[in-house]
């Protein structure tokens, strides 16, 4: 078998996207006759601060479904304060500098980025042990902070990190992007660097469609997922109107929104904003088999941004609301997964809520069963990593 690392900053028993985005990957190309390694911090993602399984340890050597997981020390921290924030990501950033600088690694390593810092620190010392660098971009930064406005254009950060994009974009040895915005970004910068594209697929491994749609219940839209500024969930409870709507809004997750939510839902007269935290994937998947109908919200348009959720929710057979722009739309429209509505646009997004509470279970369910059918077809991660190592990608 031949050895991989990836290096990422998220690994289960973390949630989220980012972490269930690696893990897949990782049992992956297991699967396909790898020895697969990672290298990621000790959990303490979303809440910032260390599982209790991690504290006053160093650093951990685990097996997680023959995946060997080396987790190396991190303050952590959620804080609003940047400097324990940027403390936070320098702790992180020596404990992995120290590791890749002295300890064998395989001739291959995939890195995640962002962070703009790790991928840095990553590509910059084992571009000089001369190893194969697979760069997996799942976002553009700095370009996407400037756009959620955690940047200022031109500032010092600004240039800082423009350098950072640079320098890995340069020293890797071929990219994968999650988006086609990002590979065509990439390719302006260095248009002989080798590109492909890698979407956030999902691995369900569930063959028949397991949702069951209840009658003589009002339409269950649901929230999953980080509850953080990008994803705006705060302002959408805000301003979606159920009132008079045969709609429940149902919320899972956690995040730095997540307080003023649950303070938001405790106000309300009419009880139709429901408030579940955060769940594990497979007890978050069985709660949703009841559901009916999945939001995927962005409080701005990102450059660059797919949500995974389209693919994670749609696989599972979803019909899809999906309010984030960008490349998202046009996979949302051309497999015909839902509703797409303007990022921001809470007038269309109401008058969109209106026509979805006037369906019948029925025409919810005949939904369902096509949007299941069509993401098997379409959202495959077992062919799109086959035809990744078909290519010599890996």
């Amino acid at each position: 078998m031949e050895d991989i690392l990836i290096i990422s900053n998220y690994y289960p028993p973390e949630k989220g996207a980012a972490a269930n985005r690696i893990e897949q990957l990782a049992l992956k190309l297991h699967q396909n006759n790898y020895n697969v390694s990672v290298v990621c911090p000790l959990g303490n993602y979303p809440k910032g601060a260390l599982f209790p399984e991690y504290k006053g340890k160093f650093s951990v050597t685990e097996n997680r479904e023959n995946i060997t997981v080396k987790r190396l020390w991190i303050y952590p921290s959620v804080s609003k304060n940047i400097f324990i924030r940027i403390l936070s990501v320098l702790s992180f950033s020596l404990s992995l500098f120290f590791y890749l600088l002295f300890n064998k690694t395989p001739k291959k390593v995939v890195i995640q980025s962002p962070p703009l810092l790790l991928s840095f620190i990553s590509v910059f010392v084992l571009s000089l042990k001369n190893k194969k660098i697979i760069l997996n971009v799942s976002d553009l930064w700095p370009l996407a902070a400037i756009e959620l406005k955690a940047l200022k254009e031109n500032s010092f950060s600004h240039k800082i990190s423009l350098f950072l994009e640079r320098f890995i974009y340069k020293k890797t040895t071929l990219i994968l992007g999650q988006s086609n915005e990002i590979i065509s970004h990439v390719h302006s910068i260095f248009p002989d660097k080798k590109f492909f594209l890698y979407r956030n697929f999902p691995d369900h491994q569930v063959l028949t469609m397991e949702l069951k749609t209840v009658e003589k219940q009002p339409i269950k839209i649901f929230y999953a997922g980080l509850l953080g500024i990008a994803q705006g969930v705060l302002e959408l409870c805000k301003k979606i109107k159920l009132e008079g709507l045969n709609i429940e809004f149902h919320i899972f997750g956690d995040g730095v929104e997540k307080n003023q939510i649950e303070a938001l839902i405790s106000l309300q007269t009419e009880q139709k904003v429901f408030f579940h935290g955060m769940l594990d994937r497979k007890e978050l998947h069985e709660k949703l088999k009841t559901f009916d109908i999945a939001i995927v919200p962005l409080k701005t348009r990102i450059y660059g941004s797919v949500p995974s959720k389209i693919f994670e929710y749609g696989s599972l057979g979803f019909p899809i609301v999906y309010f984030g722009g960008g490349e998202g739309e046009n996979i949302v429209e051309e497999n015909n997964l839902g509703w797409v509505v303007e990022v921001q646009n809470y007038k269309d997004l109401n008058k969109k809520l209106l026509d979805i509470s006037k369906l019948t279970k029925a025409e919810l369910d005949v939904m369902k069963k096509r949007i299941f059918n069509q993401s098997q077809k379409t959202f495959d991660l077992n062919n799109q990593v086959k035809n990744l190592i078909e290519k010599e990608v890996f």
